[in-house]
């Protein structure tokens, strides 16, 4: 395994570490801890993160790596400078905003819908009855990147600190996992004649 190769499977388990870690540490953090505080701990670790994503980038790809970790320290800085801790229990608002941007830009065609492009990475050639389901999953997972947010952000607002922790913490990730379960074992009902490869 080469360095460059290895380098991209540490930062993806960190990412999946941070994202995992996150809710529960902002959460106990803010429980014992001023909100500045906990806000410039969230920015020497988002710093972190955005320099190690900026090193691996080519200069083309520089503003679509680095403009999510600018948005979430704009808010982190934003908490910091107020010592308003509902700035840093914004991020997860901000996220499904993003991921919503991602998924729903891929439903105005030419594009193909995301939840299309991760079932050709197993399956190359998917039927029209796959391909629809696709599509209406794509959907989906719109709507539940707008319920998600909406509750992260009804929590952030005016909740304890540990509803917001357990909701973004594990409620959500438990929901984002039934959503992948459920489209997977759908996956194979929707299927229907192949399409032929060119």
């Amino acid at each position: 395994m080469n360095a460059t190769r290895a380098l991209g499977i540490a930062g993806a388990i960190v990412n999946g570490v941070v994202a995992v870690a996150y809710p529960i540490a902002v959460g106990y953090g803010l429980l014992y801890l001023p909100a500045r505080s906990v806000s410039l701990g969230m920015l020497a670790v988002v710093s972190v993160g955005l320099a190690f994503r900026l090193r691996r980038a080519g200069r083309a790809a520089l503003w679509s790596v680095a403009r999510l970790p600018l948005a979430v320290a704009s808010l982190v800085v934003l908490g910091a400078w107020t010592d308003d801790g509902r700035f840093v229990r914004a991020l997860p608002v901000l996220i499904n905003a993003v991921l919503l941007l991602e998924f729903g830009s891929t439903l105005v065609p030419p594009a193909v819908p995301m939840i299309e492009r991760f079932a050709r990475m197993q399956h190359p050639v998917l039927g029209p009855a796959q391909q629809h389901h696709c599509r209406r999953f794509t959907k989906a997972w719109c709507a539940f990147f707008v319920g998600n947010g909406a509750v992260a952000g009804g929590l952030a607002l005016a909740a304890p600190v540990w509803w917001w922790t357990v909701y973004t913490g594990g409620i959500a990730y438990g929901l984002m996992g039934l959503m992948f379960v459920v489209e997977r074992a759908m996956r194979p009902r929707a299927e229907g004649p192949v399409v032929p490869e060119p």
